[in-house]
């Protein structure tokens, strides 16, 4: 078992094992630069699960996932390690209906607490303040008022978040650590399935019968907003229906 003393000083954070208590007061940004950086390096080949429940442990409420509902692998990975933590999905007003299935499958189905968090403004009313079809014109914008300020108001109360960012997604996403410190949120950034391959998530949809969206079935390598995503070709990478008519291959989120 390994271990990680927490960036306060003030307690032990196991890897792997029981864990005493983690610093019940807000951590500053520095410290938690210092402890991702240290759990990084320590959870680096670690299995999910482990590092999962390091996240858990270490942040307490001041933790959530957040998942773009395309499956729910990451939610439920967190259901099994700590049942009722938040999930946070960005429902920007443009998804397929089939996403939302899958967001209100989680709901029914799993030991977790969605919070579906808004756009301030409604798709008319952005149409009548930045004109209709923003995304067709000046999709980072789009992105940055459905997607990208959601999310930082959604993350204001947490220290740590989640996501289900994968190596072999892109070629921007390669290098993807386990943990990370967001410098820009102030936040410890946590990917627990960072150096899985499809092949794994395939095997643990299919172990747990986790809810897919069911868009992958129809030729669909990567799912967002319906007005920005088509089906991929063949040999294809799975990311290229995003955005396919702009230099543009991510929505803010993660850059």
């Amino acid at each position: 078992m390994s271990s990680l003393l927490n960036a306060s000083g003030l307690g032990l954070v196991n890897l792997g094992g029981p864990v005493v208590s983690a610093d019940p007061e807000r951590r500053k940004p520095e410290e938690l630069k210092a402890l991702a950086l240290a759990a990084a390096e320590a959870l680096e080949g670690a299995p999910a699960e482990e590092i999962a429940k390091w996240a858990t442990d270490t942040f307490g409420e001041r933790f959530c996932v957040t998942s773009s509902m395309a499956d729910a692998v990451v939610a439920h990975l967190f259901s099994r390690v700590a049942p009722g933590v938040d999930v946070v999905f960005l429902d920007t007003g443009l998804h397929f209906p089939e996403t939302l299935k899958v967001r209100d499958t989680v709901v029914r189905t799993m030991n977790v607490n969605v919070r579906s968090i808004r756009p301030r403004l409604t798709v008319g009313q952005q149409d009548g303040e930045y004109g209709p079809r923003l995304f067709a014109r000046s999709p980072d914008e789009c992105c940055f008022l459905r997607k990208v300020e959601p999310l930082e108001r959604a993350l204001a109360e947490y220290d740590s978040w989640a996501t289900g960012l994968r190596r072999d997604e892109s070629p921007t996403r390669a290098n993807t650590p386990v943990v990370a410190f967001d410098a820009k949120k102030g936040k410890v950034k946590v990917n627990p399935i960072a150096a899985w391959t499809q092949d794994d998530v395939d095997a643990y949809i299919s172990r747990w019968n986790v809810p897919v969206n069911e868009l992958f079935k129809k030729g669909y390598g990567s799912i967002g907003c319906w007005p920005c995503t088509r089906r991929t070709k063949a040999g294809e990478d799975p990311r290229a229906g995003r955005w396919a008519m702009f230099e543009k291959t991510e929505c803010g989120l993660h850059v």
